[in-house]
């Protein structure tokens, strides 16, 4: 296999290496089924367990997931979004203002929402598992869950929905739990994160893998943690010590917004 392949070792992104360079590193068990790969025509980064390239140790393997099941429960927001906080919503395409993200929310808190006319049928969602930003009419369960017939959504409104989530995906140091998140307000100083139940504290250092809408605005960087956001929804990220690749992924991003 000739695609170049990038893996994450204790929360930094590594690569290009070649097919047979990652499988050693499997073979040693330096990387195991929970680490991260990617390589081009990936939407984002996959755990090694579902990725079908690779052979694991047999006591790893685990069962692939099928495609097809995850575009079935992306019609459900239900089914993706569980019972936890891990919604996010985004406002202004659905009202002719500028954009902003908010979030995660449980189901509950969107039916209050909704009832209270902050958000509504024309309003972009975000849950993980999902590869964009869809309006909230168009899940299956719609009616059932907020007790509204589906507007007809036009095309200009579906347009709004096209941009990418710009995702993040939090190492605590060396630490191998990932977190996903939600980037907003992004400059070359740093960026806020909306995140449910993240355990990080002022002050504290952590690596963030950050993948926007297209590729080209993929960056690593390493920062500090200057503020809690109310409600426990996410933190304000300071970075320390930007490569260069890092500050030309983001002015690329800035430029093009």
């Amino acid at each position: 296999m000739s695609e170049k392949w990038y893996y994450v070792e204790a929360g930094e992104r590594k690569g290009p290496v070649e097919y047979a360079f990652v499988q050693d590193l499997i073979s040693q068990k330096s990387l195991g089924e929970e680490d991260y790969v990617w390589k081009k025509g990936f939407d984002n980064w996959v755990q090694l367990k579902n990725v079908s390239d690779f052979e694991l140790p047999s006591e790893e393997r685990t069962q692939m997931i099928d495609a097809s099941i995850l575009d079935e429960g992306a019609e459900s927001l239900r089914a993706l979004a569980g019972s936890e906080k891990s919604v996010f919503i985004k406002i202004g395409a659905d009202r002719g203002a500028q954009e902003v993200e908010y979030g995660p929310y449980s189901i509950d808190i969107l039916k209050k929402l909704f009832d209270e006319n902050r958000i509504n049928a024309k309003t972009l969602v975000f849950v993980k598992g999902m590869n964009d930003w869809s309006i909230l009419a168009d899940f299956e369960d719609f009616t059932d869950i907020f007790h509204d017939e589906p507007p007809v959504i036009e095309d200009i409104d579906r347009r709004a929905s096209q941009r990418k989530p710009f995702v993040a995906r939090m190492y605590i140091q060396n630490n191998k739990d990932v977190f996903v998140g939600i980037c907003r307000d992004i400059s070359i100083g740093g960026m806020q994160v909306l995140v449910d139940n993240f355990p990080g504290k002022e002050n504290e250092k952590i690596s963030i893998n950050v993948h926007p809408d297209n590729t080209d605005y993929h960056f690593v960087a390493s920062g500090k943690i200057v503020r809690l956001l109310e409600g426990g929804q996410g933190f304000s990220f300071r970075f320390i010590n930007l490569s260069t690749e890092s500050v030309s992924a983001i002015n690329k991003y800035l430029d093009d917004v």
